[in-house]
């Protein structure tokens, strides 16, 4: 059995595929936002609603597919329905600016608080038990009393994780503030808010996933040190 004293494994559950994500989240939303809200077609407000609804639709049938929702899909859907709730108020540019940063700084917030009551959250989103051979892990630092320095190395690499969060909050709203110019409700701002959504990706995305890779390189380097284990010893092969 390939479990160890007081740890449970953690259940796998089906993960939505990445492109398919990204057309639900990011391409379908941005064009109809920037083509449908012409009010000879679905208008500003039919089509702010109906962009919405994939990214909604996607969180709501992964809760009803795996009976919850992943952490990052959870900040997904809270996402969606503070746009929402923005756009029924008709709040103007900068406090969809202020929800954009707002978001990303409270998971931020929630990551160092993780750090700080030493349950840090890296370990449940990085070290993946489907991935990572966490049962050799512990059994080599039980032999080598090196858990200090792996201890250490979760803190360090969980600040560094809370960092990225902070930088995405900090790059959300200066794209929002630079985009969102025009009144709420027209579809002038259903277009702006379909180019933020559509640029979000290589603004934002790409220097977060280029951060969050060189922490995922600088924990398992780490690991690799205080463990003597190679990187393909700790990353489980598939099918095992």
């Amino acid at each position: 059995m390939n479990t160890t004293q007081g740890h449970q494994s953690v259940p796998q559950t089906q993960t939505q595929n990445p492109l398919w994500n990204l057309a639900l989240n990011v391409i379908l939303p941005s064009i109809i936002l920037t083509k449908l809200s012409d009010p000879a077609r679905l208008g500003p407000t039919m089509a702010f609603w109906a962009a919405l609804a994939f990214p909604l639709s996607a969180g709501i049938a992964e809760l009803l597919k795996n009976r919850k929702i992943s952490f990052f899909s959870g900040f997904g859907l809270l996402n969606v329905l503070l746009t929402g709730g923005l756009g029924f108020l008709t709040a103007d540019g900068f406090w969809f600016a202020v929800k954009e940063a707002a978001v990303p700084s409270a998971l931020g917030i929630a990551v160092l608080a993780s750090a700080k009551i030493k349950m840090p959250l890296i370990q449940s989103l990085l070290l993946n038990e489907s991935l990572i051979n966490v049962a050799l892990i512990r059994e080599r630092l039980n032999q080598n009393g090196r858990q200090n320095e792996y201890e250490n190395l979760v803190y360090r690499s969980t600040i560094l994780f809370s960092l990225s969060f902070f930088l995405s909050a900090a790059l959300n709203f200066g794209l929002a503030r630079y985009i969102l110019k025009s009144p709420t409700g027209t579809p002038e701002f259903n277009a702006e808010l379909g180019r933020m959504t559509a640029l979000s990706f290589p603004v934002i995305a790409v220097p977060v996933l280029i951060f969050t890779g060189f922490i995922f390189w600088y924990m398992f380097t780490g690991i690799s040190k205080i463990t003597n284990l190679s990187r393909q010893e700790i990353m489980l092969s598939q099918g095992q």
